[in-house]
């Protein structure tokens, strides 16, 4: 039986609608549930606590990311690659130089929106897969059929994903003209995700890159969001917990229109609001989860359980750790002097234990006299964050020599 020929796409108007045009209400009522948990977040911790759990959600958004791809390591491999202390196997030093890559990538264009970088338009795309790809050597860039992937570079080649053949090489600079016409303006609070999550779809399905779309795409949505999560909560998280479904989505966002009742562009109105509305779904429950994650009284908890079981199974791990702990997250850096004061013991004991506590990870500090601050170490996440980053756990040498 002859397959129907794949739509060749030449022309802008072939992807509208690019927004929904049906449903606004909802997908705005929804919205502002998610801004409001999301501002409430901001202010849940110190802002010290808050940076360096801002660093561990980086490392895990290049986890999460690569594993959507199928190209991830274990996340003790991305904590080695951080220190420069990569593996002797190649391929397994290859995903954590592109986990590395990942967070710096993530961290540079950070900067660039908060530099007034309009994250939702064509060019800044282009830096986001230029800020990831660059770091990497020629050798880190292949894809698999031995082609060169050229930092920020438009493809050249025509590909199909899927059903789905994108736009030919040469109309790419049509579509993505009408992508920043539509998406590069300012939005309302009420409409940024329904826009974000419309962006990211209609970037997929441009496909601009020869390879690393997803990975670029997913950069720019975190970007977008970035004026409200403040990089507290994440949507690759999200999206690689439920990878069937995110895959899905985007694909029936990619039909062609369903009849009158459709909208009235080219392709399906209907299949792209419930991708935003499943978009803004599970944005509410990364923010959701977070909240709870992040709620005083259930850390306070925590940081009692957390303290309790390592004091079991090290001597220099003492109960008396857990006021000054919590402490430490509740109100920020504190001097060593006044950490020791709060354990309570005697001055040579609780200097034993604040020792403990920074060799341990628990505890961070910059220096032999800096002030101290609370921190998030791998191995004990199931304690303080448990199921933020679950994959952490993982202790065995198996999981790490494989690359998880």
């Amino acid at each position: 039986m002859a397959h129907a020929p794949i739509a060749r796409y030449t022309q802008a108007h072939q992807f509208e609608p690019l927004l929904p045009q049906s449903g606004l209400e909802d997908l705005r009522r929804r919205s502002r549930d998610v801004v409001e948990q999301s501002y409430r977040l901001s202010s849940s911790a110190h802002g010290v606590t808050i940076a360096s759990l801002r660093e561990l959600l980086r490392a895990m958004n290049s986890y999460y990311s690569n594993r959507i791809e199928g190209q991830s390591t274990h996340p003790r491999n991305i904590e080695r690659a951080l220190r420069r202390d990569f593996s002797d196997k190649p391929d397994v030093a290859r995903m954590q130089r592109l986990a590395l890559a990942h967070i710096e990538a993530e961290r540079e264009l950070e900067s660039r929106v908060q530099a007034g970088d309009v994250p939702l338009t064509a060019a800044f795309v282009r830096k986001a897969h230029a800020a990831l790809y660059g770091r990497l050597a020629e050798s880190d860039r292949v894809t698999a059929n031995n082609r060169l992937i050229v930092p920020g570079g438009l493809r050249h080649q025509q590909v199909a994903v899927g059903r789905h053949e994108p736009p030919p090489p040469e109309a790419l600079p049509t579509f993505l003209e009408r992508y920043d016409q539509v998406y590069g303006c300012p939005v309302t609070l009420d409409d940024l995700f329904f826009t974000v999550a419309a962006a990211h779809q209609r970037m997929a399905w441009i496909h601009p890159f020869l390879d690393g779309n997803g990975r670029a795409s997913r950069l720019q949505t975190h970007c977008a969001l970035f004026c409200l999560s403040g990089g507290l909560w994440s949507v690759s998280r999200g999206l690689a917990r439920q990878r069937d479904a995110y895959y899905a989505h985007l694909d029936a966002a990619d039909g062609p229109r369903q009849g009158d009742l459709d909208g009235r562009g080219n392709l399906s109105e209907k299949m792209l609001r419930e991708w935003c509305a499943w978009f803004i779904g599970l944005c509410e429950d990364q923010v959701s989860f977070m909240a709870r994650m992040l709620n005083l009284d259930n850390m306070k908890t925590r940081i009692q359980a957390l303290v309790i079981f390592r004091a079991a199974h090290d001597k220099k791990i003492r109960h008396e750790a857990i006021v000054p702990l919590y402490h430490l997250f509740l109100a920020g850096p504190t001097s060593r002097g006044e950490f020791q004061q709060m354990t309570g013991l005697g001055e040579r004991t609780a200097r034993s234990l604040l020792s403990r506590l920074i060799e341990t990870g628990l505890v961070a500090s910059d220096g032999h006299t800096a002030p101290v601050r609370f921190a998030f170490p791998l191995d004990a996440l199931q304690f303080i964050l448990p199921e933020l980053y679950p994959e952490a756990a993982t202790s065995s040498d198996s999981a790490v020599e494989s690359g998880g």
